[in-house]
């Protein structure tokens, strides 16, 4: 009877595994790529209906204490549902218009995303470990989906021989504080009071493998070469909610495995943060192609988060979370104009001088994607802006002003890459005449949607912020 319980509070991931069988039955029977699309909308978008209800359900665990339901964890998982919903919701069309529409495609997005929402609500090492490497494998292969483009290829490569290695130092961190605490699950972990040289060499281990999957540098070497060779939707899901899920995870195990050593991590973190913002935006200047420019965008984005992991207060954890929904928004947005621009012909889309001109072509398009722009920058009154501002205050709230100051820095640095997009877009005449296909209805108005969100959240915030203090 406490398991039919149990699953009841587990219901999202439960439909998502469900959808992923039938998506990959209907796969292997039809060959129908547009019905294994439609299902997988429909089974996002009533998980995601239940995961926003399970918003309002009081904490607790499950499982015998292996998963968390509630709280944070049930943010989480919305979170990385919302931003799956959205891309999947963007693969038909760019999939069809480069002539590779395929129904595994979408069987693998959902059992990536069933080990999202794992990662989301592990209570255990064990759990976080299985959530890890069932997202991994299926991204693995999303990456190198398109067989038949070398660089495809390249990035699915790069992406799983990294990854792997990084699987490595994570799954050795486990066994180290396994031995130090004689178990997995977080709360024994907790209550660990005279940690030696195991405990400290697991717990560094284990946050190298955290920061080689959020692409902290100097562990982010992967990711400008997978996001540039993956397909753009696919990017978008790589950079949002997976990036969502393991820092959801982050949270879970700082504030409940590691909050006696506060002081130790939040200074390694600090200094992550550090180096994860300076380098993300100073690359990020000198790109020329526009996926490889967001790419860095991200690692900057994962600098700013880990401000606030580093105060380590309920309020930062608080204002991380509501900054991943801002990331979630703002970046499944801006790659989903730049995958319509790509995917049209004549000249190469995805280098940013070949923007010229574009946004009176298309002018609903280039408005879209300057909104998506300035909210990345964190100008107000987008949503961006809001989550820098939660961020930097719970940090200097814990006295972190110099972190705070460089980060500041660091986000006034970020609008020369992104507003030079916008003034190819606007401010130089295209040397070349190429013709614009018009975007499909669903794809425009989710589109339009997205930037809709950015700027309600970057007014009307406060429900959302009033919900997280709730938790």
């Amino acid at each position: 009877m406490e398991t039919i319980q149990d699953l009841t509070f587990y219901l999202p991931p439960i439909i998502i595994a469900i959808g992923g069988i039938v998506v990959m039955m209907v796969d292997a029977y039809t060959k129908k790529a547009v019905t294994a699309y439609w299902l997988s909308v429909g089974f996002l978008f009533v998980a995601l209906a239940v995961s926003i209800n399970d918003l309002f359900r009081p904490e607790g665990e499950i499982f015998y204490g292996l998963v968390v339901h509630g709280g944070t964890a049930s943010f989480g998982s919305m979170l990385v549902l919302l931003g799956t919903f959205f891309c999947v919701v963007l693969c038909k069309e760019y999939f069809i218009s480069i002539k590779h529409h395929m129904a595994e495609v979408y069987s693998m997005i959902m059992f990536a995303t069933v080990g999202m929402l794992l990662l989301t609500t592990s209570n255990n090492l064990v759990s976080v470990f299985l959530g890890i490497e069932t997202m991994s494998i299926a991204l693995y292969v999303l990456a190198g989906v398109i067989k038949q483009e070398k660089k495809s290829i390249e990035a699915a490569l790069k992406y799983f021989l990294l990854g792997a290695f990084s699987t490595g130092f994570f799954l050795y961190g486990i066994a180290l504080l396994y031995g130090a605490a004689g178990s997995t699950s977080l709360e024994a972990i907790g209550q660990v009071t005279n940690p030696g040289l195991i405990y400290w060499a697991g717990v560094s281990l284990l946050l190298v493998g955290f920061f080689f999957k959020i692409s902290a540098v100097p562990f982010h070497m992967w990711t400008p070469d997978v996001y540039q060779g993956s397909p753009t939707t696919i990017t978008a899901y790589m950079s949002t909610a997976s990036k969502t899920a393991v820092v959801v995870a982050l949270i879970l195990i700082l504030g409940r495995a590691f909050p006696h050593i506060q002081s130790e991590w939040s200074s390694v973190l600090s200094v992550i943060a550090v180096l994860t913002m300076v380098l993300g935006n100073l690359v990020a200047i000198v790109q020329d192609s526009v996926k490889r420019m967001l790419a860095y965008s991200s690692i900057a984005h994962v600098g700013y988060i880990l401000v606030g992991l580093a105060a380590g207060t309920a309020a930062a954890y608080d204002a991380v979370l509501f900054y991943l929904l801002a990331y979630t928004i703002m970046n499944v947005g801006a790659f989903g104009v730049v995958a319509y621009y790509e995917r049209q012909k004549g000249l190469d889309f995805s280098l940013v001088e070949n923007y010229r001109g574009l946004g009176y072509k298309q002018p609903l398009l280039g408005v879209l994607l300057s909104i998506f722009l300035f909210s990345l920058a964190g100008i107000p009154p987008f949503a961006g802006f809001i989550g820098k501002y939660l961020v930097f205050v719970a940090a200097i709230n814990e006295g972190m002003i110099g972190l705070v100051v460089l980060g500041v820095l660091a986000s006034a640095a970020s609008v020369y890459y992104y507003l030079r997009v916008m003034v190819h877009l606007y401010m130089k005449e295209a040397e070349t005449e190429t013709e614009i296909e018009q975007p499909g209805a669903i794809y425009k108005y989710t589109l339009l949607f997205l930037a809709v969100l950015t700027v309600y959240f970057g007014i009307q915030f406060s429900g959302v912020t009033e919900l997280l203090m709730g938790f």
